[in-house]
């Protein structure tokens, strides 16, 4: 009997390092580094799984999205209007998503013929160059200002300038036109009536002001990364600050240029506010192109196929720019974004 006990009373031997064995029946402990059962994830939290388990594959979809929102959202439009510019005038309720109503480019033709398009086109195209000209010029000064020097109430000035620019158009008009509508004695030698109403200048100069602080931020930006040596290198050869600017710096910063260049013609090219309300609506007083598509809306009938080919010859000149400057644009708007 007391064996028995003594058998009974026995510790179970344990190896080191192994896995102690219960008396009875011998069966192993739970193994604690067992697998663990799959988390229950949601469609949403499955996807991001996936995505960062293969990157290729989430830039691949990326580009995709992307891709399928920009052909949607931009160029949709364009193939749009080019449907129902090509679209005859009575079969315009026959336009599908993806085909015209019938074939009739005698609408690109017709623009010129009912109406000088092409004046409203070159009003628009002129007045956006010289503003934009006016912008860089005086923007480039500026921005050499704010960006190259120090002095005293450096940063108020610059918060004045850009403060201007948080203003709504409509808020400038009232003035505007009561300035520009004034006769004034002085301007009779150059403007027959003495007002600048009808004329370019009651619009390119209004417009380049509301454009101006822009401009200036951009160039500021990039004005002030070029390196202090290359102008000191240049006043050295005795030329002056003024001409250091234009041979050195300004050739240095060509993306920021050539960015507030190009932002600017856009802005001022597809401005209608001002450009209305300057002007009685002529071609002869430098109306501009807008109100020359809006002559196609008749009282009794709205010619859509006329007014979508004026759209589309329109815009010719704005994608032309771009197209030619994109390398530029892009160099200029992705620049600092990243660090060196």
């Amino acid at each position: 009997m007391s064996d028995r006990r003594v058998d009974d009373a026995e510790p179970t031997a344990v190896a080191d390092g192994g896995v102690a064995e219960g008396s009875a029946g011998g069966q192993p402990a739970l193994d604690e580094t067992a697998d663990e059962p799959e988390l229950d994830r949601g469609l949403i939290e499955a996807w991001a799984a996936k995505m960062i388990s293969n990157p290729d594959r989430a830039y691949r979809a990326t580009f995709y999205v992307a891709t399928i929102f920009f052909l949607v959202t931009t160029l949709f439009p364009f193939y749009w209007l080019l449907m129902v510019a090509l679209t005859p005038r009575g079969s315009l309720s026959d336009v599908g998503v993806l085909t015209p109503g019938g074939f009739n480019p005698i609408a690109f033709i017709e623009i010129f013929q009912m109406l000088p398009f092409h004046r409203y086109v070159f009003n628009s195209f002129l007045i956006a160059t010289i503003a934009t000209v006016a912008v860089l010029l005086v923007g480039s000064l500026a921005g050499y200002v704010f960006g190259r020097l120090r002095f005293r109430g450096r940063n108020v000035l610059l918060l004045a300038v850009l403060v201007t620019s948080f203003f709504p158009p409509a808020a400038f008009f009232i003035p505007l036109n009561r300035l520009f509508n004034r006769n004034v004695d002085a301007l009779r030698p150059l403007i027959s009536d003495g007002s600048l109403y009808n004329t370019p200048y009651a619009i390119f100069i209004p417009l380049s002001a509301i454009f101006l602080p822009l401009s200036i931020f951009i160039l500021m930006t990039f004005y002030s990364q070029i390196p202090d040596g290359l102008e000191d290198a240049a006043r050295v050869e005795g030329t002056t600050r003024l001409g250091a600017l234009f041979r050195v710096i300004v050739p240095l910063s060509a993306p920021g240029v050539a960015t507030a260049g190009v932002l600017t013609f856009i802005s001022v090219y597809n401005e209608y506010f001002f450009s209305s309300l300057m002007t009685d609506g002529r071609p002869g007083s430098w109306a501009p192109m807008l109100e020359g598509i809006l002559r196609f809306q008749g009282e009794f009938e709205v010619l859509f196929n006329l007014m979508a080919a004026a759209s589309i010859v329109a815009v010719l000149p704005v994608a032309i720019l771009v197209i030619v400057a994109q390398e530029k644009i892009v160099s200029g708007l992705t620049s600092g974004a990243v660090k060196e």
